[in-house]
């Protein structure tokens, strides 16, 4: 009888861990979800539609180096060193700045 007890007693200390394991994890998602809305937001003030437009397919293409741009963005926008939005000529000529000269790569065969 004392193992059966002491069996449902980790039965039920596990399903807790598991149980609390969820509640973090709900908490973690709505806690990034909340800070996206907040980043979408700040986005939209600062960009215009098509840089915004620009923006969102440059992320598709090229995630890490979108989010980079995206953060620099922000940054500077709370900073308050942007005056105006940012239209799709200026987001072009910010990206051709910030993105590495590409290296010609040949290869000779003999």
């Amino acid at each position: 009888m004392d193992d059966d007890k002491e069996l449902q007693e980790i039965r039920r200390r596990k399903l807790e861990g598991l149980q609390q394991d969820q509640v973090q994890e709900a908490a973690q998602e709505q806690a990034d979800e909340q800070y996206d809305q907040q980043r979408q937001a700040v986005l939209r003030q600062i960009l215009s539609p098509d840089a915004r437009s620009r923006l969102a397919r440059l992320k598709i293409a090229r995630a890490e180096f979108a989010e980079a741009v995206e953060n620099q963005l922000i940054m500077l926008a709370q900073s308050g060193k942007l005056q105006a939005v940012i239209d799709d000529a200026s987001l072009v000529q910010i990206l051709e700045r910030l993105t590495p000269e590409k290296r010609e790569i040949t290869i000779k065969r003999k």
